[in-house]
């Protein structure tokens, strides 16, 4: 493990923190316990998240070393130049591990009679489904490029696999070349079965035993091929172009994130010296921070994707989304939530109640208006079609929807487009700011008077990550709250004009005051001889003034639980700054993403879910919304689920100052919080 500290060892730098949240998802894949075909599934998970790092914060850092600033203060206390250096060490590490965990893995399928071979390996009848395999479906889609001194090397696509050729021709000399791997095609083929063994080859191993076929028109001695994949800087440049509109200029900015800077280069470690020096040449790479060597498959990512090839065995056992008890899909929503809250705790439970509740919208007479804030749609999106289908039929439709969700922007710039054409009012959220609430705000005539409905989340609207992602989401007709949405979606249109909230806490403007205070009241209690008490779930704690506050809370005396998946500055457990602090983090079966504020003890406490983490991009530069709960039957239901994911005492790992990501290990009885809360909602059923 490579520990960092600052001068005063204050803070884990956000980075390095970072890539630890990494390692627990690391963790995960080699992990015994957890089912085979999962654990390569999280392989994949690993290596997504590690490109998108690479795009986003190492070309942060990165820019920061080439504007000749240190960025010290910024970073931890560590230099621009001297965390590069950490980060490149940390991430070799990190996939030389990854590769070892692979290779078990494979070695373990074997033993369940599932085999991926190789180009060496192939038989009589698995060469002739591949050589029939590669003419129908491969070569079609193939794209290759010949290299040579004279040609100027195409742009690389970002995160596109590429095969580098090398062919050594008569008189030794050399003839180079890039097929680029199709991302339409899967890459993980099925072999047809052998004595009820399974076989699977990766695509990069069917065009190497193809290369004859692609290549047939050169006359070489030898031919090899190794792989290489180029990430690019992620962050969007905007044109200054007054005649096109926001939706083009994002759509453009896209477009332009395939030839951003490179920002890392990773290759086969066997890949010939000759065949690297010339790549690296043609694409102009000089920087040996950002070049990694790797293993022999790159964009590992395509794991996610494996194949489950029927062996429901070495997969998680599916579970079946649960009904909330007391609010019907057969029934009226509005009905139900008109005589009190309900909450529903996704992916426990089924995320189909948001769907009808638009649905319901979308179709009743007495419904007006609806306005809701997007953040990432699902790339068939069920809400989006609910939405249209709402203007369609006569209602004010009003979507504040962000075409800036970081990756995500593709999906909700088509939407955009779909539902600007149906008339539906689009708000491109507000100048220098992110839209990042989650909520939605629906007008019904009732009589002579308008009422609202709606309902707030911690997470997106989107079906896909629903089934994965843990969020929680209140229905609601508190007329007091909504009225404050209302005035969210105002500034939305006004932003000009601040409001002020009686009930909700909404960044940029109020949350780290409103927090502070909260902190404080704990703090309070504690000098008046009464017990304070703080618990807290996010994904990531890196702003510096939350942190110091909590520190501060700390040596007060007041205890405080915190749960943070991801990210966490904050260093627990060290006397006289944070020893009354505790956190764990949760990383299993689904990704923990509720955030939820719990300030105080009993009946008196105060809790709120909330869009923010505790980042200084969520307190300062994004409309996030916090909102308390008042309805006492919901309180005590995320006060539970908090409870039971505090208890974990299998898939929690304890952060502190080693870093080290240690299982937090007791002779309590065994709780694995994620199974745990599933039956905990199936026990409210029976009830």
């Amino acid at each position: 493990m490579i520990k960092t500290e600052t001068a005063n060892n204050t803070y884990v730098n956000r980075e390095i923190s970072w890539l630890q949240f990494n390692a627990r998802v690391l963790q995960e894949a080699s992990d015994e316990t957890v089912p085979l075909i999962e654990r390569l599934r999280f392989l994949g998970i690993f290596s997504n998240n590690l490109d998108e790092f690479f795009k986003v914060r190492y070309a942060t850092v990165k820019r920061i070393v080439e504007a000749g600033k240190g960025g010290k203060s910024e970073l931890g206390g560590i230099r621009a130049k001297e965390l590069l250096e950490i980060i490149t060490q940390i991430v070799i590490k990190q996939q030389s591990e990854s590769l070892d965990i692979l290779e078990t893995i494979q070695k373990r399928l074997e033993e369940e009679n599932i085999y991926i071979i190789d180009e060496t390996e192939i038989n009589g009848l698995q060469h002739d489904f591949i050589k029939n395999y590669f003419l129908r479906i491969v070569s079609p889609a193939l794209v290759t490029i010949i290299l040579n001194d004279s040609v100027v090397l195409p742009n690389l696509k970002d995160s596109a696999a590429y095969l580098a050729v090398r062919m050594v021709m008569p008189e030794d000399k050399k003839q180079f070349a890039l097929i680029e791997i199709p991302k339409s095609i899967d890459r993980f083929i099925e072999l047809p079965n052998q004595e009820d063994k399974s076989f699977i080859i990766i695509i990069d191993d069917l065009l190497r035993h193809c290369l004859s076929d692609i290549f047939n028109i050169f006359d070489y001695k030898s031919i090899s091929a190794h792989m290489i994949k180029i990430t690019r800087d992620g962050e969007l440049d905007f044109e200054s172009d007054l005649s096109k509109s926001f939706i083009e200029k994002i759509s453009d900015s896209v477009k332009h994130r395939q030839v951003g800077e490179p920002v890392r280069f990773v290759y086969d470690k066997n890949l010939h010296k000759e065949t690297l020096e010339f790549l690296m040449t043609k694409m102009g790479i000089d920087n040996t921070d950002s070049i990694i060597p790797g293993g022999r498959y790159h964009n590992r990512r395509d794991y996610m994707g494996f194949p489950s090839l029927g062996r429901t065995d070495l997969l998680y056992e599916k579970i079946e989304a649960l009904p909330i008890k007391g609010l019907s899909l057969q029934d009226s929503i509005f009905e139900a939530i008109s005589k009190k809250d309900y909450l529903l705790h996704a992916p426990y439970q089924t995320f189909s109640y948001i769907v009808k509740f638009l649905r319901e919208a979308a179709l009743d007479p007495s419904v007006k208006a609806i306005k809701i804030t997007i953040y990432r749609l699902a790339e068939i999106s069920h809400i989006a079609s609910s939405l249209i289908n709402a203007a369609i039929n006569g209602k004010s439709v009003t979507v504040s929807i962000e075409l800036q969700a970081r990756f995500d922007e593709e999906a909700n710039i088509n939407y955009a487009q779909q539902m600007e054409d149906e008339g539906i009012n689009l708000i491109f959220g507000v100048a220098g700011l992110k839209v990042h609430s989650k909520m939605c705000i629906i007008e019904r005539e009732e009589g002579k008077k308008l009422k609202r409905y709606g309902f707030i989340s911690t997470g997106n609207f989107n079906e896909s990550t629903a089934k994965i992602y843990t969020d929680y989401t209140l229905f609601t007709s508190n007329q007091k709250i909504l009225k404050d949405v209302m005035k969210i979606f105002s500034f939305f249109e006004t932003n000009y004009k601040i409001f002020r909230y009686k009930h909700l806490i909404v960044s940029p403007h109020y949350t780290q005051k409103a927090i502070f205070k909260l902190i404080d009241n704990e703090i309070d209690k504690v000098k008046n001889g009464e017990k304070g008490l703080i618990r807290l779930k996010m994904n990531s704690l890196s702003s510096y003034l939350m942190v110091d506050k909590l520190y501060e809370a700390s040596r007060a005396g007041v205890k405080i639980q915190m749960i943070v998946r991801g990210i966490c500055c904050l260093i627990p457990g060290v006397k006289g700054m944070s020893e009354n602090i505790e956190v764990i983090s949760v990383v299993d079966k689904f990704l923990e993403h509720s955030r939820v504020y719990i300030f105080g003890n009993g009946e008196d406490s105060k809790l709120y879910i909330s869009s923010a983490d505790w980042m200084t991009r969520n307190i300062e530069n994004r409309v996030e919304v916090s909102c308390p709960i008042y309805d006492a039957d919901v309180k005590k239901e995320i006060i539970d689920t908090f409870n039971i994911s505090w208890s974990d005492n299998v898939k929690a790992r304890l952060l502190n100052d080693s870093q080290e990501n240690v299982y937090r290990i007791n002779d309590k009885e065994k709780v694995r919080s994620q199974f745990a809360m599933y039956d905990y909602y199936l026990k409210k059923l029976e009830n």
